[in-house]
């Protein structure tokens, strides 16, 4: 290997270091103390309930690990958005799991938390699966309360989901294991079944020191809204349990009779690993943001035997589309080629800029996959649209917009893997967060952003200057330099995918090579939901 190939070896995997050791740290939730606790109370924290819920050595992937990342300081941090999402197996049923973590504020619900609460039911009702519900939280966090309160998107959206799903005929389980008060406590009761474990659990609308000021009524939070009271008086849960575990074997024992389910019919054989060396990504994908590399060498080591089947090879290079199989389901890759492509009329095309044959092409293909029921799987490096007269005169909004529109009305499952930029409407066309992927991931080298930072920062900071010498201030060269350098850190800080993780902007930051597994139980996830509606673009320009 050549030099330049070690020294992105090196880069990358520092990357793949910091997210190891971020993600440790963010396992801890609210911290070992709190943990300690928990554990002197006879409970398991959120990670503990949802590793003993699933099959041992079974494949499982988490949603959303790094959500709160960096937001709320002013109070105290908010890891994980305080509640744990793991897409697993149980008894063999591939399910997603919903964990409250009572180390976070007593479990208690911030903005970001309904987010991702909403999030996994997303997830739940776009596929179909089965959703468990772990639930010790103590409600909304009341000092944000009209952040997360009244909006659509907000708390309450949270019980309507769970009427839809039941609509839908899919499974909802809850095990209370903690405290469950107020609107919360619609949630577990909403599931099809409710466990709650036996002392350490409790449900009601009001607690004891609110039933007392209401009312004047004295009465203790077990007798209140305790396991014995729910599962013997008012007939509210369904089983009692001695413990956490016993709480959680009640669930797999549930899972276990649950039927089987009709299938969408994605086609799948024997998987192959890649042929070529899959760690060798590391070396291939370059350290900085200007250099160039070949997008199908990553490709070739993503897919099953490293067998790609390009379609329109020699036509709008600078976006790659093929067929291929990733752990055995057949896929249709669309991805960006970061290589500066020299066309037949003798024209250069930049590397990572979708132009008007790309995206004429990228249209076609992903019409033949939705013709055909293949999943779409999206690598995205993009920096935007080409610009300029000629791009303009030759109609690239037009065919931009087809694209868009493609990917828009797409009824096959789409997955999307940010691997380096993913900047302004290549963003959109590419399948970003607003287009509905059923899971969208990052890698540690990715950016997300309306365009690169040094570009953003350089146009900020002349708008800046020019403000100041509109007051009649002095802007020397050094003060200029000193305006895009400030500019630029708090936007490098924004184009990290951790901020953009900790906001949901994407599901996961993961190792590349975790990309196969990714895509794999996202395709097994939607294979438990038939497509329902035909294909169709729609009014399109053609």
């Amino acid at each position: 290997m050549d030099l330049n190939f070690n020294k992105n070896e090196d880069h990358n995997k520092l990357l793949l270091s910091d997210l190891r050791q971020k993600f440790t740290k963010i396992k801890l939730g609210g911290g070992e103390k709190r943990i300690q606790k928990l554990h002197a109370e006879g409970k398991m924290t959120a990670r503990e309930r949802i590793d003993y819920l699933l099959d041992a050595k079974a494949e499982s992937i988490e949603i959303g690990a790094f959500v709160g990342d960096g937001m709320y300081k002013e109070h105290g941090g908010c890891p994980s958005g305080g509640v744990v999402v793991k897409i697993g197996y149980i008894k063999g049923k591939q399910c997603i799991v919903v964990a409250n973590d009572a180390t976070v504020k007593a479990g208690a619900w911030f903005p970001i938390t309904a987010k991702k609460n909403l999030r996994a039911q997303e997830i739940a009702m776009e596929n179909k699966i089965p959703i468990i519900y772990l639930v010790d939280s103590a409600g909304v966090y009341l000092p944000m309360q009209d952040e997360i309160f009244p909006d659509k998107e907000h708390f309450g959206r949270i019980f309507r989901n769970n009427a839809i799903m039941s609509s839908m005929g899919i499974t909802q389980i809850s095990a209370i294991m903690g405290s469950c008060v107020a609107g919360g406590a619609y949630l577990p009761i909403m599931s099809d079944e409710a466990i709650i474990v036996d002392k350490t659990a409790s449900i009601f609308l009001a607690g004891s020191y609110l039933v007392k000021a209401a009312i004047g009524e004295t009465i203790d939070n077990e007798t209140l809204g305790g396991a014995t009271t729910h599962c013997e008086i008012s007939g509210v849960t369904d089983y009692k349990a001695k413990d956490d575990k016993d709480a959680l074997d009640k669930i797999k024992n549930i899972v276990d009779k649950i039927g089987d389910y009709e299938k969408a019919g994605f086609s799948r054989i024997k998987a192959e690993k890649p042929a070529l060396d899959t760690n060798e990504i590391y070396g291939i994908l370059p350290k900085a943001r200007s250099e160039q590399y070949d997008m199908k060498e990553i490709i070739l080591r993503l897919v099953d035997n490293s067998e790609f089947e390009a379609y329109k090879e020699g036509y709008g290079q600078t976006i790659i589309t093929g067929y291929a199989r990733i752990d055995g389901w057949a896929v249709g890759i669309v991805a960006n080629q970061r290589k500066v492509i020299k066309t037949k009329k003798g024209e250069m095309q930049f590397g990572g800029v979708i132009y008007s044959d790309s995206a004429d092409k990228a249209t076609r293909f992903i019409a033949n996959c939705n013709q055909k029921k293949i999943p779409l799987v999206f690598l995205q490096d993009v920096t935007g649209f080409m610009v300029g007269s000629k791009s303009e005169q030759g109609g690239i909004i037009k065919d931009g917009a087809k694209m868009v529109n493609a990917v828009s009305n797409s009824v096959v499952p789409k997955f999307t893997v940010v691997v380096g930029n993913s900047y302004g409407a290549g963003n959109y066309a590419m399948c970003g967060k607003a287009y509905d992927p059923r899971l969208i991931v990052a890698w540690p080298s990715a950016e997300l952003a309306v365009m690169g930072g040094t570009q953003a920062a350089k146009v900020l900071a002349q708008i800046e200057a020019s403000a100041l010498k509109s007051k009649g201030e002095t802007v020397d060269e050094a003060k200029e330099s000193e305006l895009f350098n400030k500019i630029k850190a708090r936007y490098d800080e924004q184009v990290s995918p951790y901020y953009a993780a900790s906001r949901l902007w994407t599901d996961a930051i993961i190792d590349p090579l975790e990309t196969r597994n990714w895509i794999s139980m996202g395709i097994e996830a939607a294979n438990h939901a038939p497509i329902e509606r035909p294909f169709n673009l729609g009014v399109i320009q053609v």
